[in-house]
């Protein structure tokens, strides 16, 4: 089996280690990129069409194609989703339509068709200046929520709690959005939507990240995992529990949601990752990407909930049904963090061997590399990389995460 993974601008290194899961499950594994650098692949399995002009891109894996025959189209980016739309719609190969995929992609365009299908949602508002942010903010009431249409990873999305600071968000969040790597990082030459901000209302409830699959009429939620950060104004330390603590009855109000949110934005044959948040006990959909989620929440789902998000990609991009059941826990506990440090250029990251070798960690993965600039909120929001512990009890998981993690160091540049 051949297949084509895809970013449509090289995120540094970031997704080798998934592409290696990939080639693990007896995929013989070929990478375009639209811009990118050499050496990325091996050359005989690797292609960059030096370009992000979505014509470009298609005319390169076309002719790829016609020689290598592929049997499917991925990718693990955000920001080439569209573009992996649009190459498996050109190639004749399985994948979501390209409106399916800019729906998943663009947050605004994403809650407009949630609105229309009657999927429960916060209250929403696009701002194209500071003066409808601000009309938005009075009409929902304080705090409200700060976010780009086309962003990633909780870059520049803000908790705001008065006028003042929402003028100065949303000058910080206008500035940043445009020089951000997930906003720069899209093809050209496809109507993506509004690149802007969005005004939400505040949902005070907890978050929920889920691996979900749509299939058809079905929608399988195979992983779902508690949000346990301490939360502040940025959203930026991400720290997560599994087996989640909701209830048989809640996961069925979560399915629903989820369900009406995929087919809403068109999904029907595609992995997703979803993003629920609770208000007043019920259930709203903050986000579905037609992606699996980043991080190591691949390996939180096989660990506790017998799912793998990784072969389910490989299952859909061939157009074969992926081994998945509705969610059912393992009992196995799991914590898991984004390693933050402060901002600086990193000179080196030190991890012990009695963290590196221990048993008890599942998922170790160090993104940072000497010379990278580390950027924090509100200019940005880069992470050191990932770490994931296993244990008896959510309090012994979490115990030894936070034991683990302050013993991991940063020395930056001076």
């Amino acid at each position: 089996m051949k297949l084509l993974a895809m970013e449509t601008l090289q995120y540094l290194q970031y997704y080798i280690s998934r592409y290696r899961q990939v080639e693990e499950l007896g995929v013989e594994l070929f990478v375009l990129n639209g811009q990118g650098t050499d050496d990325f692949w091996p050359a005989e399995r690797y292609r960059v069409a030096g370009s992000q002009q979505i014509d470009d891109i298609i005319a390169v894996a076309k002719e790829w194609h016609a020689t290598e025959h592929f049997d499917g189209v991925i990718t693990f980016s955000e920001s080439a989703v569209i573009t992996v739309a649009a190459v498996a719609d050109a190639l004749g190969l399985p994948g979501i339509p390209v409106q399916a995929a800019v729906q998943s992609r663009n947050k605004l365009l994403m809650r407009q068709a949630h609105e229309r299908a009657g999927a429960p949602i916060p209250g929403f508002r696009y701002a194209e200046d500071e003066k409808q942010a601000l009309a938005a903010a009075e009409e929902f009431g304080y705090p409200v929520i700060l976010k780009p249409t086309m962003g990633a990873g909780s870059n520049f999305v803000f908790r705001i709690d008065d006028a003042e600071q929402l003028g100065r968000r949303f000058q910080q969040a206008s500035e940043g959005i445009a020089k951000m790597f997930w906003a720069t990082s899209e093809p050209t030459g496809l109507d993506l939507g509004p690149q802007g901000l969005l005004v939400e209302s505040f949902l005070e409830g907890k978050e929920y990240l889920i691996e979900a699959l749509a299939w058809d009429d079905e929608v399988y939620l195979g992983s779902v995992v508690d949000r346990i950060t301490a939360e502040g104004a940025t959203f930026d330390d991400d720290v997560h529990h599994a087996p989640t603590t909701l209830d048989d009855v809640t996961l069925e109000k979560v399915h629903r949601a989820v369900r009406a949110g995929a087919h809403a934005q068109g999904l029907r044959r595609s992995v997703m990752h979803a993003e629920v948040r609770f208000h007043d006990g019920e259930p709203y959909l903050l986000e579905i990407a037609a992606r699996v989620g980043g991080g190591g929440l691949d390996m939180i789902a096989r660990i506790s909930a017998d799912y793998d998000p990784i072969h389910a990609v490989v299952d859909v991009a061939r157009g074969q049904h992926p081994q998945v059941r509705h969610y059912q826990p393992t009992g196995t506990h799991i914590a898991a963090m984004c390693l933050i440090s402060d901002a600086g250029v990193v000179e080196h990251v030190d991890v012990p061997a009695e963290v590196s070798d221990s048993e008890r960690v599942f998922l170790l993965k160090i993104t940072a590399r000497p010379g990278d600039l580390i950027r924090r909120p509100p200019d940005g929001n880069t992470i050191l990389g990932f770490l994931g512990t296993t244990g008896d009890s959510m309090d012994e998981a979490v115990d030894t995460m936070n034991d683990f993690a302050s013993r991991i160091t940063v020395r930056f540049a001076r």
